[in-house]
């Protein structure tokens, strides 16, 4: 179809999940870890066989088109039947990014790649002492003729090992106020002096990754937009990105799960139980009101606020409480590292790990407070 939003959004919410129902493999639904690349590879070709990999692209560039709303009933639609989060940075994050500051030739260098699957990007933002204070980042890249020499260390950089690019915010000027110095690189993982490392988390998965930099060099034509400007293009990508990480999808999955294990255990019905239960249930509820509220927002073609903080807040803070209760009623099966025997979707100890790093990942609560606490209610800083 050549224009999705010409359909009613109902229209378009029943296509959605027709397809998902009929062709999203059975065996990745609800996955217990981020899948790598070569374990949803199958489902990102059956994406591109639809032409549906890039949802937020202009059509003419090989994407959907789709508007906010229509982009939102895709991801809804997902997340309802379980559907896992392919490695997406060059899609969500880099796409976008070069369709409003790259080049022309950039575009059809990289763009057409990433709709391939040959390009497979992480991104390179987050450092040992530049986390949720991003703007301090030391990775460096200084000019030298038609190249960059990038020294420096990213971390807890997702994804890095199937990955053969990375985008990078690196320093291009010390003296400059933190956020006036920054530039945005894309740089090839096979160039000489790129080092990746996987960081086993709790869970013994390799989702995260330190990677090293030493004297790499990168053509300087890999940099995009103005020298020095690449925190503003930066920022220009978080909104719809805490639209995302704020959503009720794994706070409902979770309580889902917990409602499940309850029953298993024998606790549903028991009063302290309930009370704390029914107590979440509405947590929940608020929540997907709050969610709504934003999505309303884009839906109108306005822009979010600052106040947008406060999803991904509430978000990771009711997902961290689900799990800890999962944890308590779950008895000796609470410290398994694989499901429950018998349900596959049974899995506490998964869940509760999963839920730990959201309250650091994406901007931590800490930052989140900060930006509601400054932007919103105006208190001093």
């Amino acid at each position: 179809m050549s224009d999705w939003n010409a359909l009613s959004d109902e229209e378009f919410r029943a296509e959605v999940r027709r397809f998902v129902e009929a062709e999203y493999p059975a065996h990745l639904r609800n996955p217990p870890h981020r899948l790598h690349w070569r374990e949803g590879e199958e489902w990102f070709r059956i994406l591109q066989r639809k032409g549906w990999v890039a949802p937020g692209w202009p059509v003419e560039l090989g994407g959907m088109g789709l508007d906010a709303s229509k982009q939102i009933i895709l991801i809804e639609e997902y997340e309802r039947h379980g559907v896992a989060r392919l490695p997406d940075h060059g899609v969500i994050m880099l796409g976008p990014l070069l369709i409003r500051f790259g080049t022309a030739e950039q575009r059809a260098r990289f763009l057409p790649k990433i709709l391939a699957g040959e390009h497979i990007w992480c991104q390179g933002y987050s450092e040992p002492g530049a986390g949720s204070d991003l703007a301090a980042l030391r990775t460096e890249a200084v000019r030298e003729g038609d190249h960059y020499i990038v020294n420096g260390q990213k971390i807890w950089t997702t994804l890095a090992t199937d990955a053969n690019w990375i985008f990078c915010l690196v320093r291009t000027d010390k003296s400059a106020k933190k956020q006036d110095g920054i530039s945005f690189l894309l740089i090839d993982m096979a160039t000489p002096g790129v080092t990746v490392r996987p960081i086993i988390n709790l869970g013994l998965h390799d989702e995260f990754c330190e990677v090293f930099f030493d004297n790499v060099r990168v053509p300087a034509e890999n940099l995009v937009g103005e020298v020095n400007k690449g925190w503003s293009m930066a920022k220009a990508l978080l909104g719809f990105e805490r639209i995302f990480l704020g959503s009720p999808r794994q706070s409902a999955y979770a309580l889902s799960r917990l409602k499940s294990l309850a029953e298993r255990m024998g606790v549903f019905d028991e009063p302290e139980f309930q009370d704390r239960y029914i107590r979440l249930r509405c947590d929940l509820a608020d929540h997907k009101a709050l969610y709504e509220s934003f999505v309303a927002i884009l839906r109108r073609g306005e822009s979010l606020g600052p106040d947008v903080s406060m999803l991904k807040l509430h978000q990771s803070d009711l997902f961290q409480r689900i799990t800890e209760l999962m944890l308590e009623i779950g008895g000796e099966n609470a410290g398994l590292l694989q499901p429950m025997e018998g349900n596959r979707d049974l899995h506490p100890a998964g869940l509760f790990i999963e839920a730990r790093p959201t309250t650091i990942y994406g901007g931590s609560s800490e930052i989140q407070r900060g930006i509601l606490a400054k932007n919103v209610l105006e208190l001093p800083g």
